[in-house]
Parts: C-alpha cells; sequence; structure tokens
C-alpha cells in the first residue's frame, strides 16, 4: 500500500496547522511522526486516515496492486487508535470487540477470547466498559486496532493512561502484530516508537507556514 501527500495544509479558522506537506509512505514498518502536544501530528494522522478533512493538496492511495484506491473505501483498510477515540461503554467488552469485527476482520488464527486474554482483560470480559479504568479503556481501543486485519494501522500516542505493565504489552502487540503491515505512529513519546524505521518530525514542516 502506498498513501502520497502532496501540498497537504490544514487550518483552524484563520490559524495554518501546518502547510505543504508531502511525503509518501509506501513500505510496509513503522514510521514515526513527531512534535510537542499541539504541533498538529495527531491531526496529520487523521487526515493521513481519511477522517479529517484539509483545506490545500492532495492525497492518494495506492493498493498493494498498484490500483488507485477511492478515499471513500480506505475505511476497510485502516485500523486506528487515539486517547479521544470513543467506546460504547454501555456494551461489555466482550460485546464490543463482537460488534468491532462484525464490520473488520480479526486477523487470521485469532478469537475474541485470545484477543481479551492477550491483552490480559480477561477477568473484565464482561464488564461494561463504563466501568473500565483509563489504563483499560485504552487496552481496549489497542485491541480493536491491533487484531484487525488492515495494510494499514494508525496510532495516536498509544501509551496514552498506561502504567508499565500496559506499555509493556503495548510494545509486544507491536513487535507481535505489525509485520506486513504499515504502521504509522503519532508520538512525543519515545517508549511508543523506540523501533520505527523513519521518524518524521513536525517541526520539519512548519518552515512552510
Amino acid at each position: 500500500m502506498k498513501i502520497c501527500l502532496k501540498n497537504i495544509s490544514k487550518r483552524y479558522h484563520r490559524h495554518w496547522i501546518f502547510k505543504k506537506v508531502s511525503y509518501v509512505f509506501e513500505d510496509t514498518g513503522s514510521y514515526a511522526i513527531l512534535g510537542a502536544n499541539g504541533s498538529g501530528k495527531s491531526t496529520l494522522l487523521r487526515i493521513i486516515g481519511g477522517m479529517q478533512a484539509f483545506n490545500a493538496g492532495e492525497l492518494t492511495y495506492t493498493s498493494e496492486n498498484a490500483a488507485a484506491l477511492p478515499p471513500e473505501n480506505i475505511f476497510e483498510r485502516i485500523s486506528y487508535c487515539a486517547p479521544g477515540m470513543d467506546l460504547i461503554e454501555e456494551l461489555s467488552l466482550t460485546e464490543f470487540l463482537k460488534f468491532h469485527f462484525s464490520f473488520k476482520k480479526i486477523i487470521p488464527g485469532y478469537s475474541i477470547d485470545r484477543v481479551i486474554e492477550e491483552m490480559q482483560l480477561a477477568g473484565a470480559a464482561h464488564k461494561l466498559l463504563r466501568d473500565f479504568s483509563s489504563g483499560m479503556k485504552q487496552r481496549a481501543k489497542l485491541a480493536q486496532a491491533f487484531f484487525s486485519d488492515t495494510p494499514l494501522l494508525l496510532l495516536d500516542e498509544p501509551c496514552s493512561n498506561l502504567d508499565q505493565q500496559g506499555v509493556d504489552l503495548y510494545q509486544q502487540c507491536l513487535h507481535d502484530h505489525t509485520k506486513g503491515r504499515m504502521t504509522i505512529i503519532a508520538s512525543n513519546d519515545l517508549r511508543e516508537y523506540q523501533n520505527a524505521r523513519i521518524a518524521l518530525t513536525m517541526d520539519n514542516f512548519k518552515e512552510n507556514i
């Protein structure tokens, strides 16, 4: 899969977050988009995933067989995790994952029970998400992202709210479940991207503002 950004620019009202961002993501492996809070890295990640509009520029997607992918069809190829994403808190963890994997394929060889076990949440499998701690909720968000069978994995500050055990679990998932996938991590925390193949800094784009 290839993602081509050409002169992508984004503003909120009259304030430009970034201008003329151009880059081609074209290989499997991990990329990191780095920057301080408010630098625009999360916004850029959502734009890459087709979840947020941009004000100028061009964004194109190409499949593994070099066919152009319409932006409206990119959703099925993307998994996404971010601290601000909503969970359906009226559901239990098992119900939530069953719902999620009803429209995203689970990675081969896995069942929902196995996903829950691997995320070390077996004791909370039937607990309502609204009763989860913030760290447990983050593990649930990571579960639906890592275990979806998609070629593109987008992770926005993935260790948010995790204790050291959770960080270790995240890093194990990153090792075990990103082979053959393109993974793009928006972060300002080395623990989240320390093995990234390529690191891009938002400061590189600010010279265009």
